[in-house]
């Protein structure tokens, strides 16, 4: 089980760390991102024991090495900017970037282009792309700048850091499957941990429970799982947090 946990940490560091070499901007990370572990690893881990015991399949699931996985995260940020880039990543690209990062496995065009036809298979060719937390948080983070000067002390930066620590586990990273909810509490958790404790007067939970519906009690106990995770000591008292949390 640890193993699994170490695994699946090290390839969403890999997504992390090759969206940054081959320069996509974010929203193609966080596609990525959501296509891979909230939907590709899952797929293939529920299926994994079909998988080895049966004829069908492919060389690259069969077996599933760690190289085989760096080849379909690299694969998620392929598709993400075909998805979202006006010049999408080329595949001589995406290989250039594997033949430096991937060690234990040498991957030649042809292996690209078959992991990305089994990659939709298993997403049963439906990307869903539009459903993402990074998407519903870059649109509160400009309503709330438009709305109060203070939103541009919010630190866009401080926002994706908070969503690249909660992929770390699967625990953190299941706050994704509500991405509305998460989107709204990452807001808060970034305002808390970036704006300057002298500054934080304006009423965000109140605002962010009218712009999204969401109860406020439900946004506070999410931001409050965000900030323990990502300060590691389990305290919520840094920059006055709790009267944040609790709408003061």
């Amino acid at each position: 089980m640890e193993e699994s946990r170490m695994l699946r940490l090290r390839i969403v560091e890999f997504i992390i760390s090759s969206s940054l070499q081959l320069g996509v901007p974010p929203i193609v990370k966080y596609t990525a991102l959501s296509m891979f572990t909230e939907r590709f690893y899952p797929s293939l881990k529920r299926k994994a024991r079909f998988i080895q015991e049966s004829d069908i399949g492919n060389w690259l699931l069969k077996p599933l090495r760690e190289s085989n996985l760096q080849l379909f995260a690299l694969i998620s940020i392929w598709i993400s900017s075909k998805l979202h880039d006006s010049c999408p990543l080329s595949v001589k690209s995406l290989k250039s970037l594997g033949d430096e990062v991937i060690k234990e496995q040498h991957f030649t065009t042809r292996d690209f282009l078959e992991a990305e036809v089994i990659f939709m298979q298993v997403l049963d060719f439906e990307i869903g792309a539009l459903n993402i937390s990074f998407v519903f948080l870059e649109n509160l983070l400009v309503q709330f700048r438009e709305l109060a000067r203070i939103g541009e002390l919010v630190s866009f930066e401080a926002c994706m850091d908070i969503m690249d620590l909660l992929y770390e586990t699967e625990e953190t990273s299941t706050l994704f499957n509500s991405p509305r909810s998460l989107a709204a509490s990452v807001l808060v958790a970034s305002y808390v941990i970036t704006v300057p404790m002298q500054q934080l007067e304006f009423p965000l939970l109140p605002w962010v429970k009218f712009v999204t519906s969401y109860n406020e009690e439900d946004i506070q106990e999410i931001v409050k799982t965000i900030l323990e995770h990502v300060l590691k000591d389990g305290s919520v008292k840094r920059h006055n947090s709790h009267l944040i949390l609790n709408g003061g």
